[in-house]
């Protein structure tokens, strides 16, 4: 089923809101002119949100659930020693390209370049203003991905020794870079087809790309890994991207076509207007941006490749689980991000930023109910996800380790990805995302080199958890002219409240979870203590995110007349 963004008349969620047009000109290398202030948006309806935000989730839950599934196949098979470490070091070039091409980087460039020109287009503009920004930016997007991912097979070996000069096994490693190195190209294609989808409101192909990812993995390693080891993994991979490609390439080719436009796109000297160009600017902070946080990954692994054989694997299905609470939460901000840059582009401030607010309430109150679990249960989880095959008792206890230092920075992590939506969603290039990310990045580097001595991979997790709060925190207070304009200190006092409800549940839940004799009972208890307690504390200390949390499961479970929403 495709979600799309009809919505009905009114102001929606925020009729009763007062209204503030943005003052700020788009620039010269706009991809597309911002439409006229005096051109009021058609809202999205809260039900209409909810139902897209919902059918999201569950497709990107399967798809994270296929992801354990990855990682248990390949804790199975391969076990968590030199080879796994081997291929662990190729993956950074998906993971990267992910984070660039996907989630974060390319999303940040071409949603908001996509909402302006359908605003373009809602005015009734000459032409299709869509179709001349595919033509404008898609061949040559096309021709850079091809560029990247021939230099990084040509560079694999060099990209080794910069990666983990302490591998033990560099010559697999190579082997397995040179074949996820085509995931640039397959990558940067589903990450294109998944921003101009969810620019027109079409939901389901975008978050069912993960699914499509990880059979392909999966298929992949038990197809060929007996032939070919953990290269089969790599292989997995490469089949993965290009089925992110086809899973969504249907619904952009019959989105493309369903709009016909009425003239051609021509000049006031009556010839037909060029394509405008790109803007580099901005594609240049929020590649940056997302380069600088992905860099996170090559810190750990630098300094995981010096200690003993399956630290960097210990540190792989740690992060793997441990950000699982981080990728639901911030499944709504996915569906809201093209709301808020289309309500900006059509100078509806104010829409916007009461969006970014209820995101960050309610992206917090699940990232931390998540992450309570997470440190309560994390023995009896990687137990039951991953001791079974070469991976052992030994593997289980480091891993839930560090995972437990992993959750103390889910709740920045969050903050990070709802906020630098924040301050790339108006389209136009702002440098301080970066700046921040930066220094978050030094901060991890330096506690990293300072604790991987005396705590090995415990210390890495540390430095990941402070720089990435510490990003968050700049984030936050930098937030006014150069994003949506929040109100920074009532979010702040708004956050203490589910903080407060989470230290509280943890605890509790890690007693429950201890007084278990078995894994399985052990995580059932204390995951039901966690839930209990932080709902009932959320309640009791009225933290703000339980309210839209509510609201969103009204609204789809209410049954209006004719089926229609409010």
């Amino acid at each position: 089923m495709t979600v799309t963004g009809s919505a009905p008349k009114g102001r929606g969620e925020l009729r009763d809101q007062p209204q503030r047009r943005s003052t700020q000109q788009p620039t010269e290398t706009a991809l597309i002119p911002s439409p006229s202030p005096e051109v009021t948006p058609a809202p999205e309806s809260r039900r209409f949100l909810a139902k897209a935000a919902l059918i999201t989730a569950a497709l990107s839950i399967t798809g994270s659930l296929l992801g354990l599934a990855r990682d248990q196949s390949l804790a199975r098979l391969f076990g968590a020693g030199s080879e796994t470490d081997a291929f662990l070091v190729a993956w950074t070039v998906p993971e990267f390209a992910a984070t660039l091409l996907i989630e974060d980087g390319l999303a940040f460039a071409l949603i908001p370049a996509f909402s302006m020109a359908l605003a373009h287009r809602a005015q009734g503009a000459p032409g299709d203003p869509v179709r001349t920004l595919v033509r404008a930016t898609l061949p040559r997007l096309a021709l850079a991905f091809i560029a990247v991912s021939a230099l990084l097979i040509a560079a694999a070996p060099y990209l080794v020794e910069a990666l983990a000069p302490g591998l033990p096994n560099p010559a697999l490693a190579v082997s397995c870079t040179r074949i996820t190195a085509t995931c640039v190209l397959s990558f940067g294609l589903a990450g294109y087809c998944s921003a101009a989808l969810r620019a027109h409101r079409r939901f389901v192909a975008p978050a069912a790309i993960y699914v499509a990812y990880n059979i392909g993995i999966i298929a992949g390693m038990y197809a060929f890994g007996a032939h070919w080891g953990v290269r089969s993994a790599a292989l997995g991979v490469a089949a993965g991207g290009c089925l992110m490609v086809l899973t969504q390439l249907p619904a952009l080719v019959s989105q493309l076509r369903s709009h016909k436009p009425t003239a051609p796109d021509t000049g006031v000297d009556g010839t037909t207007e060029a394509p405008r160009p790109m803007n580099f600017a901005l594609m240049a902070t929020v590649l940056l941006f997302a380069l600088c946080r992905q860099s996170q990954v090559l810190i750990e692994r630098f300094l995981a490749s010096h200690l003993p054989a399956g630290a960097i694997s210990h540190l792989n299905y740690a992060q793997k689980v441990a950000q699982m609470p981080m990728v639901l939460s911030l499944m709504l901000c996915t569906v809201t991000f093209p709301v808020v840059a289309r309500a900006l582009a059509e100078g509806d401030t104010e829409k916007a930023r009461n969006r970014v607010e209820r995101d960050l309430a309610l992206a917090a109150c699940l990232v931390l109910l998540g992450a309570a679990t997470v440190i309560a249960c994390a023995p009896q989880i990687i137990e039951l996800l991953f001791q079974r095959g070469a991976f052992t008792a030994h593997d289980t206890a480091a891993t839930a380790g560090v995972m437990r230092v992993y959750a103390l920075g889910l709740l920045g992590q969050t903050l990070v990805g709802v906020l630098v939506r924040s301050y790339f969603s108006a389209g136009r290039p702002t440098w301080f995302p970066v700046g921040a990310m930066a220094a978050g990045i030094v901060v991890t580097s330096w506690i990293g080199a300072w604790t991987v001595g005396p705590w090995g991979v415990i210390g890495i997790a540390t430095a990941n958890a402070t720089g990435i709060t510490v990003t968050a925190v700049l984030l936050l207070c930098g937030s006014g002219p150069r994003s949506v304009p929040i109100r920074t200190r009532q979010v702040l006092v708004e956050l203490t409240r589910p903080v407060r409800a989470a230290a509280v549940a943890t605890v509790a839940g890690a007693f429950a979870a201890r007084a278990m004799p078995s894994p399985l009972p052990g995580l059932a208890v204390g995951c039901t203590t966690v839930t209990v307690v932080f709902v009932l504390l959320g309640w009791a200390l009225d933290a703000q995110g339980f309210a839209p949390a509510l609201e969103s499961v009204r609204s789809v479970t209410r049954r209006l007349p004719h089926g229609r929403s409010r």
